[in-house]
């Protein structure tokens, strides 16, 4: 669905994007993630067709984003981070103003308001203006009016800032809601945990770069397991070793393994089973949560 290829873009004096490359497949839901100043925003900018870059590539569904960015507009939702409503209008006009600049025919904005408010649960505010809202609520219309064209492509730039716990768990499901109709989804966010309820994949941003990419809801049986004793064994690896199916990852004091689990060999129950004949005093083993976090820190420290 979107292919970006040696992608560099510069301000005076500072190189933000430095020759970028990747691929995003359709139907997915990517974090983009980094520190601060990594290019986030000024990549998903480029990719919306708002900044012109210095040389390179984008390609969003077949169309060239840099030659065709009319065409681009047409088939992307895009949500910036610091988001402006016309505080004169009502939310309705707000919608309604977006719906006919993306192409609905008249006819059929109500419908599309509708919908769309009653999604992002607004429907109850139609008639207010965005000056009366709270952030929360105008983070809301202003999805809403990202996505109100029904685009196969959404970028959002930090898309639950200002949204409470509540609000930030119904934005999750609109994202897989929005997933299962067939968008493909590019979510800047600091907040890795929230990313955590709704990516499917991680693109890792530093210093203008690329440093990884990589699928963040792998298979179980791709992951490792944890083994945790409840006291230290003696030559814990080699015990470990004589098991079928079990190679040991790494062994720390002789009561904390990390093991790789062959289970076309063996099921995780056999193991535990076996584990258990052995004597060993298991108090805990389980996969090992993919936690998104842990990935990008563990990624971040792996760059010099």
């Amino acid at each position: 669905m979107i292919t970006v290829d040696k992608l560099i873009f510069e301000y005076p004096g500072l190189r933000a994007l430095d020759a970028v490359s990747f691929k995003i497949a359709a139907g997915s839901i990517t974090a983009l993630v980094g520190p601060n100043g990594a290019g986030k925003t000024t990549l998903l900018r480029c990719m919306a067709a708002l900044d012109q870059p210095v040389s390179g590539s984008i390609v969003i569904a077949g169309i060239d984003v840099i030659e065709q960015p009319r065409e681009c507009h047409r088939i992307i939702g895009y949500l910036s981070d610091f988001f402006g409503l016309y505080q004169r209008l009502s939310v309705r006009q707000c919608l309604h103003y977006v719906a006919r600049a993306q192409g609905i025919a008249e006819p059929d904005c109500a419908a599309a308001i509708a919908d769309v408010s009653q999604r992002l649960h607004i429907q109850d505010r139609l008639e207010h203006s965005p000056a009366e809202l709270s952030r929360g609520l105008r983070q809301r219309v202003a999805i809403a009016q990202a996505i109100i064209h029904k685009p196969p492509v959404v970028f959002l730039d930090e898309p639950a800032s200002g949204l409470d716990p509540e609000a930030r768990h119904e934005l999750a499901e609109l994202f897989i809601s929005l997933r299962n109709q067939g968008m493909t989804l590019l979510v800047s966010s600091h907040i890795l945990a929230e990313l955590e309820a709704y990516c499917s994949d991680m693109l890792v941003l530093r210093q203008g770069r690329i440093v990884e990419q990589v699928a963040v809801n792998a298979p179980a049986q791709t992951q490792p397991y944890k083994l945790v004793l409840a006291a230290a064994v003696e030559n814990l690896p080699a015990i470990l070793q004589s098991i079928a199916g079990i190679s040991v990852i790494s062994c720390e004091q002789n009561r904390l393994a990390l093991l790789q689990i062959d289970e076309n060999i063996s099921p995780q129950h056999q193991l535990l089973k076996a584990l258990i004949a052995l004597d060993l005093p298991v108090s805990e083993f389980a996969p090992v949560a993919n936690n998104l976090q842990d990935t990008y820190l563990q990624t971040i420290r792996q760059q010099p």
